[in-house]
């Protein structure tokens, strides 16, 4: 994931909580790694998908529904006749704010991804929901040791740093129709970090958190420091193919899970500060929670060039 070190745009993040890993082991190394709980969380596949379209086409009725109909077959969206003319209404103002939005001077671009035809208030029920909130309330906030934040010395910073051409990133990977945003955010991290200090990039299994981490809520939301928690007490997590996922919650497989690949020992607060952040950052990849409520953050796709 690409991070910039001072981000002045309204589509990146608002820091209200930070978290690093202390202690991290894996097959091969003792490590260190970061988790940076913000306000609300969201994994949204589908960014890359292109789908473009021009002015001509916003012109009438007829030259929209055709719009729409090329929509779904590119996304293979299947829609009853009933349901595409309810949904097609929802469609028309989102193309229209995707348009205007691209028309201005910002950092970002909008597309037409698979969720032009939902509501915001429908993506944000399906794919961007907190607790947050709820879990800092049962459990509030893991602060570091006497130690102190482990990068605050660092003061040497890049303006910006990309993980994914340091190998440290895994391929953009499906959510599906389930709240396991939590599951993802916590396993892009275990998975940076060890391949910084192994450099091996294996894909981890969200799967596992989901099915055996019960005192999170499963596709209903979950956070990450539970999750780490688990990871720690479990002793590892495994593999995606030894554990693969499937977008809902089911029976624990003990059997799979018995298998641990990576494991970790703990994390700590950072200091709810930017330039904390940016010396994580600059360090290693974090694992962010992100108010992904916005209607842009439904359409988003990249930052402008």
């Amino acid at each position: 994931m690409h991070s910039q070190i001072n981000p002045s745009n309204s589509l990146l993040i608002h820091i209200t909580h930070t978290a690093i890993e202390q202690v991290f082991k894996s097959t091969m190394a003792i490590v260190k790694f970061l988790m940076v709980p913000l306000l609300l969380f969201v994994l949204v596949s589908g960014l890359a998908e292109s789908f473009e379209f021009n002015e001509t086409e916003l012109a009438s009725e007829q030259s929209l529904w055709k719009l729409y109909e090329r929509w779904s077959n590119h996304h293979t969206i299947s829609r009853d006749l009933k349901e595409k003319h309810r949904r097609f209404s929802v469609f028309k103002e989102n193309v229209n704010h995707v348009f205007t939005v691209n028309q201005m001077e910002k950092p970002y671009k909008l597309r037409l991804n698979k969720f032009a035809d939902m509501s915001n208030y429908e993506f944000v029920n399906l794919y961007a929901r907190s607790n947050i909130s709820h879990y800092r309330k049962l459990y509030g906030s893991r602060r570091g040791g006497a130690g102190g934040f482990m990068y605050e010395q660092v003061t040497d910073l890049p303006p910006s740093i990309d993980w994914r051409e340091r190998g440290a990133v895994n391929d953009i990977k499906e959510q599906g129709v389930c709240g396991s945003c939590w599951a993802f955010s916590t396993v892009a991290a275990v998975e940076g970090i060890n391949q910084i200090k192994t450099g091996q990039l294996l894909s981890l299994s969200e799967q596992e958190l989901l099915d055996c981490n019960l005192r999170n809520r499963g596709c209903n939301g979950g956070f990450m420091e539970i999750a780490f928690d688990f990871i720690s007490r479990n002793g590892g997590v495994t593999t995606e193919n030894n554990y693969p996922y499937h977008a809902q919650r089911g029976f624990c497989r003990l059997s799979r899970r018995n298998l641990p690949i990576v494991t970790i020992d703990g994390y700590e607060t950072v200091p709810e500060n930017e330039n904390a952040l940016a010396q994580a950052v600059a360090n290693q990849p974090v694992s962010v929670a992100i108010d992904a409520a916005g209607r842009d953050f439904q359409f988003y796709s990249e930052a402008s060039s």
